[in-house]
């Protein structure tokens, strides 16, 4: 009976722990204190669950156990906190036989997942980013599927915040690029995703869910609706026509077709925004799966309808009325696109980008015009698009304000969703040539607008041979220069070359996106910096290891470049749960081992 078990170590007799009131076990992977108070014996986890602090230097008193550094609180029964910023500390059960006091050296959950999930689904309702990161690396740890985490995320950020925002476009973002990202650097966007949502969340009124309408029109009037009800800004009516369609099981490239359709209403609204948002609905989407189209994708519409349209804009309208000679092109592109099949062979993808580049607006109509004739589908138009933004960041003059990283970066990531959104519908009707020749031609007027970015043009690294000799020739070297750049400021050409080398080389450029991706997982990112990164991976994506795709992530490596380094909290609140999940210990005196 007073054996000593595999899963017990002795702490030491009641009568000394009566006298010293705690002792600490140095059994199993982490500490344990031990408590004698008010006649009874408590065993916890001798780490501070909130930095790690060695609880044994606390004070008990009335039953409550205080940590001396921050002053978080615990019940010293259960180990839970008065103050939810510092996590519960686990506890682990003690027996006394024969007047020794022996403890379980272990800390378990009968089912892990299911606890992690649960301390997932607190972190979020309080914002919580230490438990957020404990519950992200213990699902992980109990092996959850990353998809489900995601799952769980993503319906949170939708019922507890009244539309769609910036923090579920950065998780989905992340969650896309995670079949990239090594275990580590998984847990880090998994966090930072799921640490933006509660942020959006945090204080906001919950989702008020409507309803689909009773009866069930036939396609075409719901897509005539929903472009109804989003010209006069009347959301209700718009979300209960969206939920029609998804009630009347709409594909997911119709419920596409007519959110795309509804969004070109009005040209570049929000500066891009609002129709990356459309896309990143349908991303997450696929994802965590359809059947939850009805919880997620009508969280889009209030910005949708709400959305102010580049139309409302000076410099759309003077010198040149770009808005006229939208709307005055949009019939004639769509008719050749109806007039033709398109070609699975044409290959103009980046000398029409160069044409989409210039400084007539006329002119590049007309490219778009020959590229249809010639056999581009609308899917190909929109690659293109995206490449001519792309080589606008790439080129970025370092002469430019600050600031204006961010028009280049908006018509970046529009141009990317346009592409991604036609992908996705395909070439089905008329209709649907219309809306992607909207699509596509507010992004080349944004494009043009932003023309004086490229004035003069910044030089691309490696173009022309240019063999950069001067630089690391080794993947692992080249890697660690690009986070040294990263932790300076102004970097931007260095981090461009340091791109450039690594694939002029041949060197993999999936650990290239790795790098770049931790560059961003380790900062304290703006919202725009996970866009950009995103929008790059899926871009290279499209044009692989190519002179193309190598500008693509030069173009992501110089906008990074021009917004690191930053404080990097967020890294330690990751860091720290890391180390205290794994059983570390935080703090240690001076000098010891």
């Amino acid at each position: 009976m007073d054996a000593p078990s595999k899963e017990f170590a002795l702490a030491g007799s009641l009568e000394e722990l009566k006298i010293k009131g705690r002792l600490v076990v140095h059994g199993g992977h982490r500490p344990i204190l031990v408590i004698y108070d008010r006649g009874r014996v408590f065993a916890l986890d001798n780490r501070c669950p909130h930095m790690g602090f060695p609880l044994e230097r606390g004070s008990v008193e009335d039953g409550i156990l205080t940590c001396h550094w921050h002053h978080a609180r615990f019940d010293l029964e259960s180990g839970c906190t008065f103050d939810l910023w510092a996590d519960d500390v686990p506890i682990c059960p003690v027996e006394v036989r024969n007047g020794d006091v022996w403890v379980k050296t272990t800390f378990t959950h009968a089912d892990p997942a299911a606890h992690w999930h649960q301390r997932l689904a607190n972190g979020l309702a309080h914002d919580l980013g230490l438990v957020i990161a404990k519950a992200m690396y213990g699902q992980l740890a109990a092996g959850v599927p990353q998809a489900e985490i995601v799952r769980e995320v993503a319906l949170f950020g939708a019922q507890n915040r009244d539309g769609w925002g910036v923090g579920l476009t950065i998780l989905t973002a992340l969650a896309n690029i995670l079949p990239v990202l090594p275990e580590e650097e998984a847990y880090l966007a998994l966090f930072h995703g799921a640490r933006r949502v509660a942020a959006d969340c945090d204080g906001e009124a919950p989702r008020r869910e409507r309803a689909p309408l009773g009866s069930r029109p036939d396609p075409a009037a719901l897509k005539r609706w929903l472009r109804r009800w989003t010209n006069v800004r009347h959301r209700e009516a718009a979300e209960r026509t969206l939920l029609t369609a998804i009630a009347a099981g709409f594909s997911p490239a119709e419920l596409a077709d007519a959110l795309f359709a509804a969004e070109t209403e009005r040209a570049f609204a929000d500066t891009g925004h609002s129709l990356d948002f459309i896309n990143k609905a349908f991303e997450c989407l696929d994802l965590v799966g359809w059947q939850h189209a009805a919880a997620l994708l009508p969280t889009v519409v209030g910005q949708m309808v709400a959305a102010r349209g580049a139309e409302e804009s000076t410099a759309w309208r003077q010198p040149v009325d770009l808005v006229a000679l939208c709307e005055e092109s949009t019939s004639e592109l769509a008719d050749l696109f109806a007039a033709g099949r398109g070609s699975r062979d044409w290959s103009g993808h980046a000398a029409l980008a160069q044409e989409l580049l210039g400084d007539d607006p006329a002119r590049i109509v007309d490219a778009l015009k020959e590229a249809i004739r010639a056999g581009a589908a609308p899917a190909d138009l929109g690659q293109s698009l995206a490449y001519a933004a792309a080589l606008r960041v790439a080129r970025f003059g370092n002469a430019n304000e600050h600031a204006d990283w961010e028009t280049a970066h908006h018509v970046f990531t529009y141009a990317n969703a346009v592409h991604q959104m036609l992908t996705r519908i395909g070439a089905a009707n008329t209709d649907t040539h219309v809306t992607a020749v909207r699509g596509v031609l507010h992004g080349a007027m944004a494009l043009y607008l932003a023309r004086y970015l490229n004035v003069p043009p910044a030089r691309i690294p490696g173009d022309a041979g240019e063999q950069l000799d001067d630089l690391p020739a080794d993947p692992e070297t080249i890697g660690a220069a690009l986070l040294d750049a990263f932790d300076r400021q102004r970097q931007v050409d260095l981090a461009a070359s340091l791109v450039a080398r690594h694939l002029t080389l041949g060197h993999s450029p999936q650990a290239l996106i790795a790098t770049l991706a931790y560059a961003v997982l380790r900062e304290d990112a703006g919202f725009h910096a996970y866009q950009m990164l995103e929008a790059g991976v899926r871009q290279f994506g499209a044009w692989g290891d190519t002179d193309e795709g190598r500008h693509i992530l030069i173009a992501v490596a110089r906008y990074l470049a021009a917004h690191s380094p930053t404080e990097r909290a967020s890294l330690q609140t990751a860091d720290i749960a890391r180390r205290l999940m794994r059983g570390g210990e935080l703090h240690q005196e001076a000098g010891s081992s």
